[in-house]
């Protein structure tokens, strides 16, 4: 599993440092203090760019302190220059057609060969590297073109992580550079009977060729993909544990990593799955100073907005910016609501149309006085 600590404690010193916030603990038994309202990813309390990426609504002050998630929006994402990277996260402001990427911690360099390589480093200093998409995708199916590292104790990641920690895996440890593993995660939780992750084996060489890994996550059933070819499914009905069905369902970045799982301050099980600690004497790490990963491309393509939309005459989809928690719903499931509010730190939000899904059926509601049944959800239109 993918660990937010490991990559994220360096990172949070340096944002914690240059903030003039109290470091308070969140979480959703005790949410953020008026004074520093949103909850961070990391599980402190802040404001400014503690309220976008990562922010966790129902562990901050109010539902509404996070702001609003930029809409999901078919892309090719290629490497080619890093102009489209912002290179310091917490300088982000919310604007994502400014930029595709921010750099949560770690250091990047470009190749520039054959068109160009994003180079994602992990250093004995830096902790590692993380990328987090500006964009977030509910539902879809996205492909990275990468290369691993081959170093015991080295992990790269390619995932999807929500705000509420729903997360979709390919994950490539340690010194298995012929398999990648797939995994999935609902609200942080980790069943303690069983493991949703598994290994697909066969690959040819991972560090020294690129191959096409794909997340093919719809609102009934996850496929991962090698190449085209689909090596695992699931079923949202597959996830049903006692009332609750654990299924990734609320809007998540994309994230690309390269991190240190053989260190210290790693759990015995998580050491062991990495391969082994990690070697700072390997002729890899002396000759280049780092070990590294690379990506040639990221492509997404969004799942459609459901044709309520447009039948109900309400609005059209391009009037959609953002993605907004509209309440915790119920067995677990929150409500999220398409929205055409600001993503921005100091944006105004307009009129807010509201197409929200909950427990797998879609709710719209454009703020007004006059509400209507249409194909069995509730619609209010109007002023």
């Amino acid at each position: 599993m993918w660990s937010t600590l490991s990559i994220g404690l360096p990172f949070l010193v340096a944002i914690l440092a240059g903030e003039s916030v109290k470091a308070t603990a969140c979480n959703v038994t005790t949410p953020c203090p008026f004074s520093a309202p949103c909850c961070s990813e990391f599980g402190f309390c802040g404001s400014g760019h503690f309220c976008l990426g990562g922010c966790n609504p129902f562990a901050s002050r109010s539902i509404d302190s996070c702001k609003p998630e930029p809409v999901c929006k078919d892309a090719e994402y290629v490497f080619t220059d890093n102009s489209r990277i912002l290179s310091n996260s917490t300088f982000f402001e919310g604007n994502a057609t400014q930029y595709d990427w921010v750099l949560d911690s770690g250091n990047i360099f470009n190749t520039n060969k054959t068109g160009g390589e994003l180079a994602m480093t992990l250093t004995e200093k830096n902790g590692g590297t993380k990328l987090s998409s500006t964009r977030y995708v509910h539902y879809g199916t996205i492909t990275a073109k990468l290369k691993t590292g081959r170093w015991k104790g080295v992990v790269t990641a390619f995932i999807t992580m929500s705000d509420i920690k729903d997360e979709i895996d390919w994950e490539f440890p340690g010194a298995a550079t012929t398999e990648g593993q797939s995994n999935l995660f609902w609200q942080g939780y980790i069943p303690t009977d069983k493991t949703n992750g598994a290994t697909h084996t066969g690959l040819s060489d991972t560090y020294s060729n690129y191959h096409d890994f794909t997340i093919d996550w719809q609102p009934d059933s996850l496929s991962w993909s090698i190449d085209g070819k689909v090596v695992r499914t699931v079923k949202k009905s597959d996830f049903v544990e006692g009332g609750l069905t654990r299924y990734p369902n609320t809007p998540s970045r994309v994230q690309l990593s390269i991190w240190p799982a053989g260190i210290e301050s790693s759990g015995k099980g998580t050491v062991e799955w990495a391969g082994g600690m990690i070697d700072w004497n390997d002729p890899d790490y002396k000759s280049a100073g780092q070990f590294s990963a690379l990506v040639k491309s990221v492509s997404v393509k969004c799942a459609n907005l459901p044709s309520l939309i447009s039948s109900a005459n309400a609005t059209n989809a391009t009037d959609i910016t953002s993605y907004v928690y509209a309440s915790n719903g119920t067995g677990g499931v929150p409500v999220v609501a398409y929205t055409n509010r600001s993503t921005n730190l100091n944006g105004v939000g307009r009129g807010m149309t509201m197409l929200g899904v909950e427990g797998g059926k879609w709710q719209l509601a454009v703020l007004g006085f006059t509400a209507l049944l249409v194909a069995g959800s509730q619609v209010a239109l109007g002023l």
